[in-house]
């Protein structure tokens, strides 16, 4: 697994493509709190345009990303991770 920071953006959408023909688009986590509790949404598009245009859109978004490793993750400021143990505390709730 490979995890890449967007530079210069925020995006929220989750957008996966699943064999080139069935896409999705919208906000939902998968997790039981974005089905059970939040007010989330998804589109559901079934099609091989569709799929193409959403892997190109991932492309670019992968380009303007920086990769990040393992080892840089381990080494983020103490103040990252207080706030990451803090939050994690009051996310069943947010």
């Amino acid at each position: 697994m490979r995890i890449h920071e967007l530079q210069d953006a925020l995006l929220h959408a989750k957008t996966p493509v699943i064999d080139g023909v069935l896409s999705t688009v919208g906000s939902s986590n998968m997790d039981w709190r974005s089905f059970a509790a939040n007010n989330e949404v998804n589109a559901v598009v079934f099609g091989e345009d569709f799929g193409r245009e959403m892997a190109r859109m991932f492309e670019r978004d992968l380009a303007a990303s920086q990769l990040i490793t393992a080892a840089e993750w381990r080494q983020r400021p103490l103040w990252s991770r207080l706030q990451q143990a803090v939050s994690r505390l009051f996310e069943r709730w947010c």
